[in-house]
């Protein structure tokens, strides 16, 4: 075995490094070696690409429009149960109340004939009391104008003291809950009468 041979196994062999942190030789205490930084990443840190970035971005967006898509039909959903619920409830005080509707004109014209006394007097009042807590709506008046979804005309009459069609009595009053007609409004109706002003000018034509 040549000399270079013998120096290149020597070179070759196990490298020992002396780690302690007190100099044995000077007794004093080694500073230790700075390591080196490990590198950032090119794209500002995050280690991912440009491509995954955008993909990244692009699922959030579509599990946001998601998300907001599925907030918009509950609420929908929602309203809806809303709107069917209130609707069962009038619908079946409407049926309940229906039936009590003589009775609050039995009431109406005992009243109007000054026979609302005693006891029926308090009886009386108190199914008022009652059925105008659940929502029932008297309505109808005289001089009102006449509207045909609410107002049932069974008389009619020209008169020249009204400008438009107009309620002109009432024969039995209606009642509603809510938008919801339960019986509408009998009553005798008037028009302006259209002879009136032709007999105003041949009034005016004979002085």
């Amino acid at each position: 075995m040549t000399s270079s041979s013998r120096e290149g196994e020597e070179q070759e062999g196990p490298v020992i490094r002396d780690k302690r942190r007190i100099d044995p030789k000077t007794g004093k205490l080694r500073e230790p070696a700075e390591e080196p930084a490990p590198e950032a990443p090119a794209n500002g840190g995050t280690g991912e690409s440009d491509e995954e970035v955008s993909s990244l971005k692009t699922q959030l967006n579509e599990r946001l429009a998601d998300l907001q898509r599925l907030k918009a039909e509950y609420d929908n959903y929602r309203k809806r149960v809303e709107r069917d619920r209130v609707a069962v409830r009038e619908q079946a005080l409407g049926q309940v109340l229906s039936e009590l509707l003589p009775v609050l004109d039995d009431i109406g014209r005992a009243r109007d004939h000054e026979e609302l006394t005693g006891g029926f007097k308090s009886v009386a009042e108190s199914l008022e009391a009652v059925t105008g807590k659940l929502g029932l709506e008297k309505f109808g008046e005289k001089s009102e104008p006449f509207d045909p979804t609410v107002h049932e005309a069974l008389m009619h009459a020209y008169s020249a003291d009204v400008t438009e069609t107009s309620v002109v009595d009432v024969l039995q009053p209606g009642y509603r809950i809510g938008e919801r007609v339960l019986r509408p409004a009998r009553v005798a109706v008037a028009e302006p009468d259209p002879n009136a002003g032709a007999d105003d000018e041949s009034g005016d034509e004979g002085e």
